[in-house]
């Protein structure tokens, strides 16, 4: 046995390898190996398992892997290798596990690659195979994220033992077979990310054993959705990114946990009977047509903890009695028509969002959204679809695996008025709060300092008056704040995660800010002399003006002054003409005579 997994090991694999013809376990998973396989692997004939998944090996498996006759397991998935699926593999009687997933893989489906049935994450191509639809004795098929097209087989559901289908992210179209209740032992199916149209099939709501449904991201549509029977054990279903209309429907079976209905046209008001899904944990009516009030029958669903109604047309204020949601971590009901007070009693049983639990860290967001499925037969991850939340300043994905690490309250981009409660300091497991455009009005109170695990506050868009306050300083998670567009002044505090609150567009539109952060000094930090100077430089036009009135005059009469006396004492020497005449004025009488 070898076993070099989890190094750095890189460039091509040594074509030397061939030399270990003992050898009956190697691995070299999770390395950096370039390049294609080499065909002295062939060499190894007494190999039993093989591992170089994880690598970033291209070109194509070779043909002369025929020779690994005693190969039980082999895995390749998770690196770059390029073509079809070599036609010799067939010929490795005793292969029991295969894994070819995440490479680039293309063509159609080998007929005899059914026995392993994980093939997703590649390039595969071509409708869905005939002969593997008519395979009566399928149990679980992975073919997701290839590039599959067509419609799906009515014969694919008649196989009496399957019980996972995830051919999630094909190009699959057409409308689903109305004889998928025929597939009676199916737990699992996902569909997601096609572009399946016309309504769900009735039938659907008839399997028994079905656990967890994904049809998002399709061109779904219909107004009537299947009645699930009581006894189904669907805890995890999503509809949402389609076409559906009508009422937001309530048929789902009372042990459902997650129902995602966002990003479709329903329409009128939040259904009274919403209560008898007594068990949801996670209910998302986003992108939706969705009017009226808040309905006190929603807030009896007391195990929820994450409710989404962004972007609807709800009206009416939001109730006082939501507090009775106790387990509620993330409430989103931006972009509505929401109006009034934010209700100061409303915060105060939201213990959800009061108190985070212990030994939990905050973690990046990412869009890697794996969960975890088991049942008696057997256990398995899944990829679903990520929560999409507003989160500092731009949307992002909550993944499921997580969301329990995540307490977010968005009321932003409503007509909501008054005074921020200061009841909302109580929240401290917080992470995120947003109260943005909306038409909030008073100070900033000091109790949103002990927020103490929040990491983005946004109170821009607004008609917020006087200082921010100092006790901000405390807030050490901060790393988004925007108060933007509001009728802020004074300074700016100083200290903690507030200096690096230095984004001048976040203090945008209130004209009495100061601060470092905006290069705006504030007038306590003028030093004394440049005041005075400043002050002299105010007095100085006044000055100039009054000189200037009296200078004017009295420069014109002393001028006039100064002309007339020069001219009588020092007179220029005139002409010969003007002396006879002025020196004998007799001769010039005596002419006239």
């Amino acid at each position: 046995m070898l076993d070099l997994s989890s190094n750095r090991l890189s460039r091509e694999l040594p074509k030397e390898i061939g030399n270990l013809t003992k050898l009956q376990r190697l691995s070299l998973r999770s390395n950096k190996f370039l390049n294609g396989i080499p065909s002295s692997i062939s060499y190894l004939r007494e190999l039993e398992e093989l591992d170089l998944g994880k690598n970033s090996l291209s070109m194509e498996i070779p043909s002369n892997i025929e020779n690994l006759s005693n190969l039980s397991s082999l895995s390749l998935g998770k690196n770059k290798l390029t073509r079809g699926v070599p036609a010799s593999m067939q010929k490795l009687n005793k292969l029991n596990s295969l894994d070819l997933e995440g490479n680039l893989l293309t063509g159609e489906i080998p007929f005899w690659l059914f026995d392993f049935k994980d093939l997703h994450m590649n390039q595969l191509h071509g409708p869905f195979p005939q002969w593997l639809a008519e395979f009566h004795f399928l149990s679980d098929l992975f073919v997701s994220h290839n590039k599959l097209s067509g419609s799906l087989p009515t014969a694919l559901f008649l196989s009496s033992p399957l019980s996972i289908l995830a051919l999630c992210h094909n190009n699959f179209s057409g409308e689903l077979p109305k004889n998928i209740r025929d597939a009676k032992s199916l737990i699992i199916l996902m569909l997601d990310g096609n572009n399946f149209s016309g309504p769900i099939p009735q039938s659907i709501s008839k399997i028994s054993g079905l656990e967890l449904l994904d049809l998002s991201r399709n061109r779904l549509s219909g107004n009537i959705f299947p009645v699930f029977d009581p006894q189904v054990n669907l805890w995890y279903a999503d509809f949402s990114s389609n076409q559906f209309s009508g009422e937001v429907p309530t048929t789902f079976p009372p042990n459902i946990k997650t129902l995602a209905l966002g990003g479709n046209k329903f329409s009128g008001a939040l259904p009274l009977n919403l209560k008898k899904l007594k068990n949801l944990e996670r209910l998302e009516l986003q992108d939706n047509n969705i009017s009226g009030e808040l309905p006190n029958s929603l807030l009896q669903i007391s195990h929820l903890q994450v409710l989404n109604l962004r972007n609807n047309s709800l009206q009416g204020s939001i109730p006082k009695t939501l507090s009775n949601l106790q387990n509620l971590q993330i409430l989103d009901l931006s972009s509505n028509n929401l109006v009034g007070e934010i209700p100061i009693e409303f915060v105060y049983n939201l213990t959800g969002m009061i108190e985070a639990p212990p030994n939990r860290t905050s973690q990046t967001l990412g869009f890697a959204n794996v969960i975890a499925f088991s049942s008696k037969f057997f256990s398995t991850e899944f990829a679903v679809n990520e929560l999409i939340v507003n989160w500092k300043k731009s949307k992002q994905g909550l993944s499921s695996q997580n969301i329990d690490m995540y307490f977010l309250l968005d009321l932003s981009n409503n007509q909501l008025s008054n005074d921020i409660p200061a009841s909302l300091g109580a929240l401290k497991a917080l992470k995120m709060l947003n109260l943005s455009y909306n038409k909030l009005s008073g100070k900033i109170l000091a109790h949103l300092s002990d927020l103490q695990n929040v990491e983005g506050l946004d109170l821009s868009h607004n008609k917020l008056s006087g200082p921010i306050p100092t006790a901000f300083t405390k807030l050490q998670q901060l790393t988004t704040l925007d108060v933007s567009n509001n009728k802020l002044i004074g300074r700016i505090p100083v200290g903690g995660q507030m200096n690096t609150m230095v984004d001048p567009n976040f203090y945008a539109n209130n004209s009495g800010l100061c601060g470092f952060q905006i290069h705006v000094p504030c007038p306590e930090d003028v030093p004394p002399a440049l005041k005075l100077q400043d002050h002299d430089n105010k007095e100085e036009p006044w000055i100039l003006q009054q000189a200037m009135g009296i200078g004017y005059p009295v420069g014109f009469l002393l001028t006039i002054g100064i002309i007339f006396l020069a001219g009588y004492f020092n007179p220029s020497p005139p002409s010969n003409g003007h002396l006879r005449h002025r020196h004998h004025p007799h001769r010039l009488i005596k002419q006239r005579i």
